[in-house]
């Protein structure tokens, strides 16, 4: 089954796993291979209040099954960024942002494997 992606360069789309998301640019969508090549943005605890952030602006890029995205809302994300983007960014990702990253991903791809 092939899937059509109306994403673009530039978009913000999420990945989703239990209370957590991952916000990423989109670089590429490679429909011949079905994967989206993104660069993560933030990995935001939705369960919380606030919500608890990790900064992935210096994370390594991803591509990922382009089927388990979806397209970010702008209203969701604006305060979001805004606050992300209004820090410096740190030279090099945090190490526990990393691991945060890692783990998510993990996580994801285990669950999607069983399917």
């Amino acid at each position: 089954m092939e899937i059509v992606s109306d994403f673009q360069p530039g978009q913000i789309v999420y990945l989703e796993h239990g209370d957590r998301r991952l916000y990423a640019e989109v670089i590429q969508v490679v429909l011949s291979r079905q994967l989206c090549w993104v660069r993560p943005l933030l990995l935001v605890a939705c369960s919380s209040e606030p919500h608890i952030t990790n900064d992935l602006r210096e994370a390594s890029d991803l591509l990922w099954p382009l089927n388990l995205f979806h397209p970010a809302l702008d209203t969701e994300v604006i305060s979001i960024l805004s606050e992300v983007l209004a820090k410096e960014a740190k030279p090099g990702i945090d190490t526990i942002a990393k691991q945060q990253l890692n783990q998510f991903i993990y996580q994801v791809w285990y669950a999607y494997k069983k399917d």
